[in-house]
């Protein structure tokens, strides 16, 4: 479950609710596709931005339509009794593990950060991804934090940020932080442009974006760099260059609901308010990117 393709994908919704049909039939790709998880209700997921009731439906449609295939899901709030709530909902739908970044509004300590997931974990009986997102959650983990946290129960693995672009310096950077993690606490990069570094680095797992739309070309990307092609996982990489670019300068999030819209997966709007996806010059370019890429609904 931490190693491989983790594949996050849209949960597309409207003032009036979740999308189930095209949410389910998302999820159903993946899992056809053969990831190796699905990361539901991530930060490509929304999960902010909805109730419990919406978190809790959209946990139970990803489990069904995953048909097997593990289902991750986020349970992030900023109150420590929201998280619990959200992580017994999940537990209850069947997901086989959670992911949990320290969602903020006032500033929170080192202390804070570790009781959040000290008194999540206590309450855990599936495994526990620690969310470090500092672009969303303005948290700043330290490697001696995650030391702390990784030998709480029920810890299994740790979703980075991205790593330097430099692979020498990936390796340390991934080499550092495992020296403080148990040998059974998974580490995994996070923004997609930095996937194949990240991974050649050492790291088990990719939390995918792009996996989440397009997971043929995310896992095989994942495939070389894990089996040990360097080289071709980078190549892979750097043709996607356009479309990072795109990630780097909106997100991933608005550059998929953009995607997903054009290829006829969800229609739009696919985003809550006030997300009001991508520019009309940034939708053409997208839409150029994804015909010179060959990124269809096969990808």
């Amino acid at each position: 479950m931490f190693r491989g393709l983790s594949a996050f994908p849209l949960t597309p919704t409207t003032e009036d609710g979740i999308v189930e049909r095209a949410f389910s039939a998302l999820v159903a790709r993946l899992a056809a596709a053969g990831v190796d998880s699905i990361g539901a209700l991530g930060s490509t997921g929304g999960y902010a931005y909805l109730t419990r009731e919406q978190r809790a439906r959209v946990t139970a449609l990803a489990v069904e339509a995953a048909d097997g295939v593990p289902v991750v899901v986020g349970i992030g709030a900023l109150r420590t009794a929201h998280v619990l709530a959200h992580a017994e909902d999940a537990q209850k739908a069947g997901a086989s593990a959670v992911l949990l970044a320290p969602m903020t509004y006032q500033p929170l300590t080192e202390d804070e950060v570790f009781g959040l997931y000290e008194d999540v974990t206590r309450e855990l009986s599936v495994p526990l991804c620690v969310y470090d997102n500092p672009r969303t959650t303005h948290v700043d983990f330290t490697d001696e934090l995650h030391g702390r946290i990784a030998q709480l129960p029920n810890v299994a693995a740790v979703k980075l940020p991205p790593v330097p672009g430099d692979p020498a310096a990936a390796r340390q950077r991934v080499a550092a932080l495992r020296a403080l993690l148990p040998e059974t606490v998974a580490v995994g990069v996070s923004g997609d442009w930095a996937a194949a570094t990240g991974l050649n680095a050492g790291c088990d797992t990719w939390y995918s974006v792009i996996g989440g739309l397009f997971p043929r070309t995310a896992l095989a990307l994942t495939r070389a760099a894990l089996s040990g092609d360097a080289e071709e996982a980078i190549a892979r990489s750097t043709r996607l260059e356009p479309l990072w670019e795109l990630f780097r300068s909106y997100g991933g999030l608005r550059v998929m609901s953009a995607a997903a819209a054009q290829l006829g997966l969800a229609a739009e709007p696919n985003l809550p308010l006030p997300l009001r996806g991508l520019p009309a010059d940034a939708r053409r370019r997208l839409e150029t990117v994804l015909e010179d890429l060959e990124l269809g609904t096969t990808a």
